[in-house]
């Protein structure tokens, strides 16, 4: 298995991913052996949960890097750096699978697996080398990520990682039309939803000093709402849409806040914003990211969660904040999972659909819950329910092993 991100290095939601399904397919009963980014700081390998991980040592290519790739590569300027880590990781590690693993220590192996473009290249040379069948696992595409724009040399390699695999995973059916304009046959791909550990995020689990705490560090009065988002504060999770939106919200509901708790590049950008509006005291930006033993927590002390996401393959944080019996308000417009995940309307509801491009949308989703507390209360009750008929990791596991065993067959 190639994957950018593993513990304890976990940048988001693939990270988030990945930490939970490779240990609970070794825990199934068969063997794993995942290969990651080192930053230098990490061991080269050493067994996690029962995984073995392997993270080779890189070295720095970036001053021949433009010798040897595209025009596209080179106007990254400084994210050049980035594509250099990327491209030498990929190769160390189906070298060190290929020739140490295989070859000199005779280890048979049965599958390759490549999460996202970040890992294709390691992917696509190991199944050469090894000739061994290939599984692609599409967690967003560069198209969407960028909104219709994107990096073309990060196109070329979805499309060369959809096409080498010999069956395509992703996240969910809204990702099935994403991913038509890489060209992948619609009857190569497999939808599996991704989980949540309910037991891990149990409401009934965190005392209610540790939730006023909590509150105590926003400064939300027992008598006021607070609305939360976490996430990272870039263009596509709709962030500086939410904030517009808290705007209307405080015409009729004084007593909101909303605490967006994430890491940014652009911090300044958000507290401008944030000032510019005239919305201090009113939105509580906390520019950090926070471990999950916090964000439980977090998810705790809220009333409600937002996620206004203009483009969401899945959206791990909205079965959190259910798994938490929080309602949750989610972007359903363009390819969104979370419009699968949230149920909208009728006696299963756990949340609201809005359109994340209009703040005006937004703030009424949020008004739409805040009105009638006791019905929202509810909406939480059937989002926990929902999360443990549909989304546990466990669910998961089950189905990825059963989708390579198909493989396999």
């Amino acid at each position: 298995m190639f994957c950018w991100e593993f513990p304890p290095r976990i940048i988001g939601g693939l990270g988030s991913y990945i930490s939970e399904i490779a240990p609970k397919i070794v825990a199934k009963g068969h063997d794993v052996t995942v290969f990651t980014f080192n930053d230098g700081r990490l061991k080269t390998s050493e067994i996690y949960r029962g995984v073995d991980i392997h993270r080779p040592l890189i070295v720095n290519i970036t001053d021949v890097l433009p010798s040897v790739v595209s025009e596209d590569i080179i106007r990254w300027g400084s994210g050049t750096k980035f594509f250099s880590e990327v491209m030498t990781s990929n190769i160390l590690s189906a070298s060190k699978l290929v020739n140490q693993l295989v070859r000199e220590n005779q280890r048979e192996y049965d599958l390759i697996i490549a999460h996202d473009w970040l890992s294709f290249m390691g992917g696509i040379i190991s199944k050469r080398e090894l000739q061994l069948p290939m599984v692609a696992h599409f967690h967003s595409t560069e198209k969407g990520r960028s909104l219709g724009d994107g990096s073309k040399t990060i196109i070329e390699l979805e499309a060369m990682g959809g096409k080498v695999a010999d069956k395509i995973v992703t996240v969910s059916y809204a990702m099935i039309d994403d991913l038509s304009h890489l060209n992948i046959p619609k009857e190569k791909i497999n939808v599996v939803y991704n989980g949540v550990d309910p037991h891990k995020y149990d409401p009934d689990s965190i005392p209610q000093d540790v939730v006023q705490s909590v509150r105590r560090r926003y400064n939300v009065k027992e008598d006021e709402q607070m609305i939360l988002f976490i996430g990272r504060l870039v263009p596509v999770k709709g962030v500086d849409k939410l904030i517009y939106a808290m705007r209307h919200v405080r015409e009729r509901f004084p007593k909101a806040k909303l605490v967006i708790v994430g890491t940014s590049d652009n911090e300044q950008f958000y507290s401008n914003l944030i000032s510019n509006l005239k919305l201090e005291g009113v939105v509580i930006p906390r520019f950090q990211f926070i471990g999950e033993e916090e964000r439980i927590i977090n998810y705790a002390a809220c009333d409600i969660a937002v996620f206004p996401s203009l483009y969401e393959p899945f959206g791990i944080v909205a079965l959190e904040a259910m798994s938490m019996k929080k309602p949750v308000i989610v972007g359903a417009r363009g390819v969104s999972g979370l419009k699968e995940i949230v149920v909208p309307s009728g006696p299963n509801q756990c949340g609201v659909h809005i359109n994340p491009y209009d703040p005006a949308d937004i703030a009424w989703g949020i008004g739409a819950l805040l009105e009638d507390m006791s019905k929202t209360k509810q909406l939480g009750i059937n989002g926990r329910k929902r999360v443990l008929e549909h989304f546990t990791w466990e669910k998961a596991t089950e189905d990825t092993i059963n989708t390579y065993k198909q493989l396999l067959k």
